[in-house]
């Protein structure tokens, strides 16, 4: 390489590294949202939310080991979870794709030609003018590299860095709505085996008071009718318990599909029953502020606005030169031993220049299209942000409500229990008629069953808060090379990597 052409080449270089970027660079968008979620919380006696950070492992708030178990089980084992990380490792090898605009390109070449050349036709390039065959040896090197003197490239690294955020993003948000389903599902289970074991209890009451009334009947006590009426109330509570079976299995196959397993798989595992999980006496919310850094939703419609931004720099940086830099090292001979000869090599280096002159309003069309999708990013990302302060809202208003009724409830049930207790001892006693004692126990049996429905729904409602929250990925599970997720055990940091980056200009 000549000193000339070092001089060039070292001032393009300078050139392309001093160069502007094109575009405008990306500022994280304000997450119109309240200072403290306590101006819009409910404020009944019953509610038990209160200020504080939220823990990120949520499940363990219930208390059960068998749901915190579950529920971290999903993380490596759910397929929607393996096919996000999967999406995200796509994302990844396509940024290392577009990357390598950025580098130059080098490429290793080798030819061998053997030919001859017509003796009427053009100039023998071999000098045997026609009459003999001829073999050409050409190994070489190519190279290139584009010089980003307006940041084109380096905009297009920037679109590609904030999509692979956006598919994390997007990972995240599978992996917490799949812990928050499997944690519905099963305290779904725990209250339909609630429901059968209250179903069991009633029906032993009821076959109970069956043999009673078959036996005043025998003695001359009881009707016809009470006998009739005592078996038709058993066969009531009994044609229940097929249909709670169904919803047993049921629930524990949807529970063994979430960790990707057949059907039944956890059968024995959930065969016995259990309580219902309990919500705890305290909720803390955490701060409305932190919830754009923790709903993956969020995150990733601010990652994809990033994107968008950076697009938007692409489509400006192509209405402007491209300059290439290109070079060319091989050796050609015309015989396999003199390519070692000195005489044998031949290069070639310099510049060229593509300047866009008419491009039929594509280029302009391209720009007004990146600056149209820039802006529907930025209504998506309003409308998250929205959205996500009306889940939480509604959220802790179901929370609230439902912990109220049941309340209620627990008080009925106690209230019909000793309704019943009264009205069989009167019954037996002869001061009222069975027909009374009928219509409390099923009162009973209505409300116990109303009191689990409505112990699972508050439980239920909590998870439905813990996901509105958005909490529960930020302490566990990346991605392993094979895109499922791996053991529980990476810290993440989303307020210190994703603010950062998003602030971030090129």
């Amino acid at each position: 390489m000549s000193p000339l052409t070092r001089r060039v080449a070292a001032a393009l270089y300078a050139l392309g590294l001093a160069g502007c970027t094109v575009g405008p660079d990306f500022h994280r968008p304000n997450a119109a949202l309240p200072a403290q979620w306590t101006a819009s919380a409910p404020q009944t006696p019953g509610s038990r939310l209160v200020p504080g950070d939220l823990d990120p492992r949520w499940w363990n708030a219930f208390g059960d080991a068998e749901l915190s178990s579950l529920v971290e089980r999903v993380a490596t084992a759910n397929l929607d979870v393996a096919m996000a990380g999967s999406r995200l490792l796509q994302a990844r090898a396509a940024r290392r794709m577009a990357g390598a605009a950025a580098e130059p390109a080098v490429e290793g070449t080798t030819s061998y030609l053997h030919a001859r050349s017509s003796q009427h036709g053009l100039v023998d390039i071999s000098g045997l003018n026609g009459k003999h065959d001829y073999d050409v040896w050409q190994p070489g090197l190519d190279a290139s590299w584009e010089l980003d003197l307006w940041g084109r490239v380096r905009r297009q690294l920037e679109s590609a860095d904030a999509s692979v955020e956006a598919s994390a993003d997007l990972r995240r948000d599978v992996l917490l709505s799949a812990m928050a389903e499997t944690a519905s599902d099963y305290i779904r289970l725990r209250g339909v085996q609630a429901q059968q074991a209250i179903v069991r209890q009633n029906l032993e009451l009821a076959r109970r008071s069956l043999a009673l009334t078959q036996r005043r009947f025998a003695d001359g006590v009881a009707t016809h009718l009470e006998t009739a009426e005592a078996a038709a109330q058993v066969s009531a509570m009994e044609a229940q318990l097929p249909g709670l079976e169904n919803q047993r299995v049921r629930l524990v196959n949807a529970l063994s599909f979430l960790l990707g397993q057949p059907p039944g798989a956890l059968a024995a595992e959930l065969q016995a029953a259990a309580p219902i999980p309990p919500a705890p006496p305290r909720v803390p919310l955490g701060l409305p502020s932190e919830l754009a850094e923790r709903r993956p939703d969020i995150r990733e419609a601010e990652a994809r606005l990033h994107a968008a931004t950076a697009d938007i720099g692409v489509a400006v940086g192509d209405f402007y030169p491209r300059i290439t830099l290109s070079a060319n090292l091989s050796l050609q001979a015309m015989r396999f031993g003199d390519l070692d000869s000195w005489g044998s090599r031949m290069f070639g280096i310099g510049p060229a220049l593509s300047v866009p002159l008419f491009e039929g309003g594509r280029l302009k069309g391209q720009l007004a299209l990146r600056k149209a999708q820039q802006q529907e990013a930025m209504l998506r990302f309003q409308r998250t942000v929205l959205g996500a302060w009306h889940e939480v809202d509604d959220a802790m208003s179901d929370y609230d409500a439902r912990q109220a009724r049941r309340d209620k409830l627990a008080a009925g049930v106690a209230q019909n229990q000793e309704a019943l207790d009264n009205a069989r001892r009167q019954y037996v006693a002869g001061a009222t008629n069975f027909l009374d004692v009928l219509t409390v126990q099923t009162n009973l049996l209505d409300t116990q069953q109303a009191w689990v429905t409505s112990s699972t729904d508050v439980s239920l409602a909590l998870v439905g808060l813990f996901k509105a929250l958005g909490g529960g990925w930020e302490t566990s599970f990346p991605v392993a090379s094979n895109g499922r997720a791996g053991t529980p055990v990476e810290a993440a940091t989303p307020t210190t990597s994703h603010g950062t980056k998003a602030t971030r200009t090129e």
